[in-house]
């Protein structure tokens, strides 16, 4: 292998993130290059002609996708290796689509990329090499022609050499370099070969995906070192139970796959409690800790309707979600009469939904006005100024109706498209209070809800601060709501997040307040500026002693935090009354405002009719 310094080429549209990639790769000898923009990484790459690129995917102008597929199209440089760098897993597929060669996570960690960028790096020198011998080869059969005993036996040797490295990098190419299993890419060609010969004859089949459960515990307690030697001794472990006629892969990350072909009706359920069986026995052990984990199997029968390797895989992956929501060590076998009135059957569909309604713009911007309790006093005394919370809704053209956010959140949150919503309703809600300027003096807030998944992303808070800047739009006008759809994992990054946005002079409620016990933890460490109680509470405190109750403790905790209180779903007058009675600051529910779509001239109505009574300046 050839020991020319290496060129490596990292386009990302954030010089943050080239530091952090260009750190790690700074102990491997390589010489580095850097682009922030797909224009620019194009000119690096047809100058130098770099041995390997980290793109981003985000970036733009020119996507990372693009740029892939114009280096593809270059004769150039479409051998050159291309790792794509991306936060989210629904990129992968279209980035290998895009002719990229591998992929590595955000947030960036050193031992993945050092590992996946040495696998890359060994397979480009390796078709570099070969190459090279095959010219070598071919040069040196016409000078020794004349020399036919001692030429034959170099050519028997170079020959060996080539068949070593074409082996080697067909391995490469269809091995997972972790556990050494087959990779996705020959799971594919095998389910597509094995699919076709069904449609031909009868031949039974089932597909496993395990699921390792609990593998994010190892991987983060003990570190990527400690997760890799996992995922190798559980490969080893789960191939021990299968024949040698079964195809073993793994899918990435936790996830694994089996097709076993022969097997009866109950063959793959069987195969599973085998599985297992073995797995009870299974100790994990790192640094004298010791972890026993379980697994979630979904089992699916291979028939003549399944067509495609990627419909496999979605009914595989609807069976390992059922089976994850039985608990810990479960195993389920699809049926397709039971996925039919399954509500996640519905969800499988999301994605596309969902990205079409972003693509096209059928997302919708509705709101919900807040009415001032009898504690309600702005900081001079006066009644306060307008106070609204903004709501999405989704138009389904098919059903020709709105959906509303309990249909269609979950499934956005799972594959993550809820940072793509959440950023869209703050650029519509800025854009719009942006038209208005006129009407800032009259509103106190626009509360917007944000998923805590959001609040992972590294760069939402730089797209809050451009839209104010870019609008003219004062911080202060704008509360964000953050509920526990999915757990703040990270604390003290949320604190940062928080803390950066607060600084613009945003401001930040934590919504349906009470319904868990992580609420008073979040309270406790996080920078909320105010609570909103969660309606299942609020709704029938009329008739329900203990959300009375409930309700009536947390309006005291507010107080004694000095934090504003909200209480959501208010649907009646007695229980306006009552909150009133409790010191409850702001009221929101049907019994004052139904949501409707939130326009300027919506908001002209309200303070041009309200200015000089209840609202004022």
């Amino acid at each position: 292998m050839t020991s020319t310094k290496l060129t490596v080429l990292i386009v990302d549209d954030t010089p943050e993130n080239i530091d952090v990639l260009s750190a790690v790769l700074s102990g491997m000898g390589c010489e580095l290059l850097a682009a922030t923009n797909g224009a620019r990484a194009l000119e690096l790459a047809s100058r130098r002609r770099p041995d390997l690129i980290l793109l981003d995917v985000m970036m733009p102008g020119m996507d990372g996708f693009e740029v892939c597929r114009r280096l593809k199209s270059d004769m150039a440089l479409a051998e050159v290796p291309v790792i794509f760098v991306t936060a989210r897993t629904d990129d992968i597929s279209t980035g290998f689509a895009a002719g990229g060669n591998d992929y590595i996570t955000k947030p960036i960690n050193a031992d993945e990329v050092t590992a996946r960028v040495r696998h890359q790096i060994e397979r480009h020198l390796l078709l570099r090499d070969l190459r090279e011998l095959n010219r070598s080869l071919e040069e040196r059969v016409r000078e020794r022609t004349a020399e036919l005993t001692l030429a034959n036996r170099h050519l028997r040797v170079e020959i060996n050499e080539r068949r070593y490295m074409q082996d080697r990098l067909n391995y490469l190419a269809t091995h997972d370099f972790v556990t050494r299993l087959f990779n996705r890419g020959a799971l594919d060609a095998h389910v597509s070969e094995l699919l076709a010969r069904v449609q031909r004859q009868a031949t039974g089949a089932v597909f496993l995906m395990i699921d390792i459960d609990q593998f994010r515990l190892v991987n983060e307690s003990c570190g990527c070192i400690a997760g890799d030697e996992l995922l190798r001794q559980f490969a080893e472990m789960v191939g021990g139970c299968l024949s040698r006629t079964d195809f073993f892969a793994r899918l990435g990350g936790d996830k694994f796959a089996v097709v076993s072909e022969g097997p009866g009706d109950s063959g793959g359920l069987a195969l599973a409690r085998q599985i297992h069986k073995q797995l009870a026995d299974f100790e994990f052990q790192w640094e004298e800790r010791v972890f026993r984990l379980a697994a979630s199997i979904a089992v699916v029968r291979i028939q003549r309707d399944i067509v495609s390797f990627d419909q496999l895989m979605l009914m595989a992956d609807e069976a390992a979600y059922a089976a994850k929501k039985e608990g810990r060590g479960s195993v389920c076998v699809y049926d397709p009469k039971r996925s039919t009135t399954d509500p996640h059957r519905e969800s499988v569909n999301w994605a596309l939904v969902l990205f079409d309604a972003l693509k096209q713009g059928r997302l919708r911007m509705f709101c919900q006005r807040l009415e001032p309790l009898a504690g309600a006093l702005g900081t001079d005394g006066q009644p306060p100024r307008l106070h609204l919370e903004t709501l999405v809704r989704l138009w389904d053209p098919v059903r020709e109706k709105l959906l509303m956010p309990a249909q269609f959140i979950a499934p956005a949150e799972r594959f993550h498209l809820i940072t793509d919503i959440d950023r869209w309703m703050i650029g519509e809600v800025v854009a719009l209070l942006g038209r208005v300027p006129e009407l800032h003096a009259n509103i106190g807030q626009v509360a917007i809800n944000l998923s805590a998944i959001s609040i992972r992303e590294p760069t939402l808070c730089d797209y809050v601060a451009e839209r104010l800047a870019r609008h003219h739009v004062p911080g202060n006008l704008l509360c964000f709501e953050i509920t526990e759809t999915e757990a703040i994992v990270n604390l003290q990054s949320a604190s940062v997040f928080m803390q950066k946005l607060r600084d613009l002079g945003c401001r930040f409620s934590l919504d349906d307040f009470g319904s868990g016990f992580a609420s008073f933890t979040y309270l406790r460490r996080l920078p909320f500026d105010s609570i909103k109680i969660d309606g299942m509470f609020v709704r029938d405190m009329d008739t329900d002693e203990v959300h009375s109750g409930m309700v009536r403790s947390m309006a005291e905790m507010g107080r004694l935090l000095n934090k504003p209180i909200v209480a959501e779903c208010v649907e009646t007058e007695r229980v306006a009354a009552m909150l009133g009675a409790l010191g409850i600051d702001w009221a929101q529910g049907y019994v004052y405002h139904v949501p409707e779509p939130l326009t300027a001239e919506l908001l002209n109505g309200w303070i041009g009719t309200t200015a000089g009574s209840q609202l004022v300046a």
